[in-house]
């Protein structure tokens, strides 16, 4: 599967979680709360399959590097850091909201649950403009395996 394809559908799965989230966020606005609560477990489960699909591609098919002008590619490096940086922080807030919501520990999951809302927003948006720029606005550059990168096959 190329690394295209499957940048693709981790894409997906990363608008699909957080499109849930605003829906999850609308429902429970709404005191409609079990629906909120699938919702939202839905939404983990998909930007748990786009972890799973990343983590996947970049371990066997590897990493493409920005494929756009060098006078570019530090602004693209800086974004992706900015990019990596709101994911990771996004993720965990994520695990700590929900965990804070199947305690039923509610006045934690009330204070940090629009917060990780926002986070995973622009994570969402981040990872789309990452997308954007390696697969879409320029040719995508050299995809090098972990495993070929440190083992040589």
């Amino acid at each position: 599967m190329s690394s295209l394809l499957l940048s693709s559908i981790s894409t997906f799965f990363i608008v699909l979680s957080a499109v849930l989230v605003a829906i999850g966020w609308a429902l429970v606005k709404n005191k409609k709360i079990e629906a909120h609560k699938k919702t939202m477990f839905a939404a983990a489960i998909s930007a748990l399959t786009f972890f799973i699909i990343y983590v996947s591609r970049t371990l066997f098919i590897g990493n493409t590097a920005f494929g756009g002008p060098d006078e570019y590619k530090i602004y693209y490096t800086i974004f992706l850091v900015f990019h990596i940086i709101l994911a990771t922080t996004g993720a965990v807030f994520g695990i700590v909201t929900i965990l804070a919501g199947y305690k039923n520990n509610l006045v934690r999951h009330r204070k940090i649950g629009p917060v990780t809302s926002i986070i995973w927003f622009f994570t969402a948006i981040t990872g789309v403009m990452v997308y954007l720029l390696l697969y879409i606005i320029y040719q995508g550059g050299e995809t090098t395996s972990v495993f070929k990168a440190i083992l040589g096959f």
